[in-house]
């Protein structure tokens, strides 16, 4: 999904000298964007409902492989699962953005928005889904094909 976008021009203040100056600027109008679009209460209902998916399914499939040092941690909102060699994930709510937000060992950061139209937590750069993100990034690093994330 690509970012619309308004031009605008207007009068800003310069950060060093505090002058006003004048200009035309691109402001991205993807923060109101209607797919994107949930409320807070939404947000936590969502959010707390996924976290708890992966977390369940995290503990499930470590009870069932033996990974050295595998373990899976949640507090306040924040998971952490850690894959022995393959390294760490932290999967965590971000309620101010309304996003959650991953650092993953093999594709690094990056932050997922609910898209009401796909039901699922989207990645606004790469349009790719936070389960899709997983399940392909860990079928690979633990070589199981079948591998299904329980979140889309």
């Amino acid at each position: 999904m690509r970012a619309e976008t308004a031009v605008t021009s207007a009068s800003v203040l310069l950060p060093r000298t505090g002058e006003p100056t004048r200009g035309v600027y691109r402001i991205s109008t993807i923060d109101a964007h209607p797919h994107f679009a949930i409320t807070a209460q939404e947000y936590d209902r969502l959010a707390d409902e996924a976290m708890d998916k992966l977390v369940t399914f995290f503990e499930d499939l470590g009870d069932g492989m033996d990974i050295d040092a595998f373990d899976v941690e949640y507090s306040q909102g924040v998971m952490t699962l850690i894959l022995g060699d393959v390294g760490t994930y932290v999967v965590n709510k971000q309620p101010p953005n309304r996003q959650i937000w991953i650092s993953s060992p093999i594709s690094g950061p990056e932050r997922f928005d609910f898209s009401v139209d796909r039901n699922a937590w989207v990645c606004r750069k790469t349009s790719d889904t936070l389960g899709k993100l997983l399940e392909r990034e860990l079928r690979d690093a633990l070589a199981m094909a079948d591998l299904a994330v329980p979140i889309k």
